[in-house]
């Protein structure tokens, strides 16, 4: 299953947060593949994309930057399926 992370700095964490990322704790968990990262051109946050059956793990990463960062992940699908449960629902 694939879940989206956003996050957002917390004020003033910036330097630690960036120290922490370029050492390396930005991996992900082990059962958890990373699909893609994106970062707000602003610094502010971003994006990551996740895949995994173990949202424990997920849950195990978050911990790691809690701290840091505001976190909020959200299960998601992608267009095909969306379009196939849509095209099951509204059936004329």
């Amino acid at each position: 299953m694939k879940f989206m992370s956003t996050y957002s700095l917390i004020p003033g964490t910036i330097g630690t947060a960036a120290e922490k990322f370029l050492a390396g704790a930005g991996a992900p968990e082990a059962g958890v593949t990373l699909l893609g990262r994106w970062h707000n051109v602003d610094c502010s946050g971003g994006y990551v994309l996740y895949e995994t059956d173990n949202p424990a793990a997920l849950h195990r990463g978050a911990l790691k930057w809690a701290d840091l960062l505001e976190i909020s992940i959200t299960p998601v699908i992608e267009d095909a399926e969306a379009g196939a449960n849509l095209a099951a629902a509204y059936k004329k």
